[in-house]
């Protein structure tokens, strides 16, 4: 049985889980979407009352009946390196090619469906509501008068992007930032804004689950720190336990939210409550393994080969 990998050409994080499972001598096909058509090609077949479908991807054919797992890291645009590429080309080939890939019984990490909704920040503060999360208030927005409001009562708050930076060449760098009640918020109305009480934090939280097994890693911050992202103060992430109460959440979020992977970044304030800030389901990790030391991508190759 074999693992399929769905990541673009460079992808390190994806370079240690296939180090991984190359290890242990499990088989598995490494594509990148964006080479369908062309490097890679497929065939999906419903006749005689059966359903069957090939990927042939660098000389290897893959049967759909042989795959064991998909792991959907980060994959290019289907037909966007096709000789003819067009927004038609990239449509017809994602129906194709995903279209054959649900159609088999391969266990997902994380299935696209899930993935999607996954993503959707005012989706994600819901479901960490209802999973038992402490979640700052926050407010996404285009009416000005409900940003001032907003900021009039919580004083102290952030501005951050609800759907991470946009892609282009050089990438875009967009930090939270923290404003206060007087700012201007007159350009709200231009796009949604999401706006966030500010939590005063003595550390950064990211914890990584994979399946059912978690791993913390704590970064101390600076007073007044705000991103940690783009924070160089010479702290390092070390591994730390996870609270009862934070197991029990990500349990229950994992299941509302259907997935087998999934990033969770929190806030630690000054008396060690863990604040909810967003859920990526395609967290990166490799930087944590670099720093803790903490066994991640041997989880991840573990749960594939399931």
């Amino acid at each position: 049985m074999t693992v399929l990998i769905l990541t673009s050409r460079e992808d390190v994080t994806a370079d240690m889980v296939v180090a991984v499972l190359h290890e242990r001598g499990v088989p598995l096909v490494r594509l990148d979407p964006a080479d369908l058509p062309g490097e890679a090609a497929m065939s999906a077949e419903y006749v005689h009352g059966d359903f069957g479908g090939h990927l042939a991807v660098e000389g290897r054919l893959l049967s759909m009946s042989s795959l064991r797992s998909i792991w959907v890291r980060r994959p290019g645009e289907p037909a966007a390196h096709a000789p003819g590429a067009s927004p038609w080309l990239t449509a017809e080939t994602h129906q194709a090619l995903y279209g054959m890939l649900y159609s088999t019984t391969a266990r997902w990490m994380n299935h696209p469906t899930s993935a999607a909704q996954a993503r959707c920040k005012p989706w994600q503060l819901r479901c960490a509501h209802h999973s038992g999360f402490a979640v700052p208030p926050t407010v996404i927005t285009t009416f000005p008068r409900v940003a001032r409001q907003f900021a009039e009562q919580y004083r102290d708050i952030v501005v951050k992007s609800a759907s991470g930076p946009p892609a282009g060449d050089p990438p875009v760098t967009l930090p939270t930032t923290r404003v206060g009640p007087g700012a201007d918020f007159a350009g709200v109305a231009a796009a949604p804004t999401l706006l966030q009480r500010y939590v005063p934090k003595r550390a950064d939280v990211r914890l990584t689950c994979v399946g059912s097994r978690l791993f913390a890693a704590r970064k101390l911050t600076e007073p007044g720190q705000v991103d940690g992202r783009y924070a160089e103060d010479g702290h390092t992430w070390q591994a730390t336990g996870v609270p009862d109460r934070i197991t029990g959440a990500v349990h229950a979020y994992m299941k509302r939210s259907r997935l087998a992977y999934a990033a969770f970044d929190f806030a630690e304030d000054t008396e060690g409550v863990w604040w909810f800030l967003e859920c990526n389901q395609g967290g990166q990790f490799g930087f944590v393994e670099l720093d803790t030391g903490q066994p991640l991508a041997a989880a991840v190759a573990s749960w594939l080969a399931l």
